[in-house]
């Protein structure tokens, strides 16, 4: 885990994002590890009036499994770095082109002034777009591979972000780590 490689991105109006490609070493052996661990459920969204099944799969750590000893790593690493503790662990598997998630702020996120979300994604690399909140032009980043992005300050509340579908991809897992927050 090395901080060296991290890019800060500044988004405006207090939103940033922190990039670091390849943060995590062992990034495949991670992905098998957490697909085969982790009891993986369909959740469901609400969408406009009804209830919808989610285009990907989720896993809570540890709730649905043991995760993995590096993510303790990990987190002690994101925790001294960003001077916050991240508690909260869950995971998004993108099996496929056809997972994705739609435009969104994290939802209790995007009621507070600031916050920090941060993540690392293993497995295949896929389009994570971020665009000012309500629509405008987007910025695009390939995450997987290990990398980790952190979207931090007034992000979640000024900015979407969304994972679109594609034609083709393989398998990629987003391993988040958020604060605990009052809802």
């Amino acid at each position: 885990m090395d901080f060296a490689r991290v890019k800060r991105t500044e988004l405006g109006a207090g939103a940033w994002v922190d990039y670091a490609p390849g943060f995590v070493d062992g990034h495949a052996e991670l992905f098998e590890a957490l697909s085969a661990t982790m009891r993986w459920r369909r959740g469901q969204e609400q969408m406009y009036d009804r209830l919808v099944d989610a285009p990907r799969v989720f896993a809570a750590i540890p709730d649905d499994g043991p995760g993995h000893p590096v993510l303790d790593r990990v987190r002690r690493a994101l925790e001294t770095r960003y001077q916050t503790a991240f508690p909260r662990l869950s995971l998004a598997m993108y099996r496929d082109g056809k997972d994705s998630v739609a435009w969104h702020g994290d939802r209790v996120a995007r009621r507070m002034d600031e916050t920090l979300v941060a993540s690392v994604s293993v497995g295949a690399p896929r389009r994570l777009l971020l665009r000012p909140y309500g629509g405008g032009a987007s910025v695009g980043f390939r995450l997987g591979w290990g990398d980790l992005f952190v979207m931090g300050g007034t992000c979640q509340r000024t900015w979407q972000h969304s994972v679109p579908k594609v034609a083709h991809a393989e398998p990629r897992i987003a391993i988040m780590f958020r604060p605990l927050w009052e809802e």
